[in-house]
């Protein structure tokens, strides 16, 4: 019963304007690193040294894993508090 009461009185959560170019120059940066770690997969293709070829692939395998699920975070975490303040405001 106490869990109810408290979201009856809970607060719209406060997001300000940096937040959300925070958000965006975040999800601009892990787009940038997905599309490097993209054009170094496809350099690392043309490399004649095997040992080389190992190491740039799982290098760029590493950057676009990484850089794909920050872009997926931060974009979940846009959507979701867009969604939270329009819910509240209707």
């Amino acid at each position: 019963m106490p869990d109810t009461e408290n979201e009856k009185n809970e607060q719209p959560p406060v997001v300000s304007t940096t937040w959300w170019i925070r958000q965006i120059i975040l999800i601009v940066i892990a787009g940038f690193y997905l599309v490097f770690g993209i054009q170094l997969l496809i350099s690392a293709y043309q490399l004649n040294n095997p040992s080389y070829f190992i190491f740039t692939f799982f290098a760029s395998n590493f950057m676009i894993l990484f850089s794909g699920a920050l872009m997926v975070g931060f974009i979940y975490r846009l959507v979701t508090t867009y969604r939270h303040l329009k819910n509240l405001n209707l």
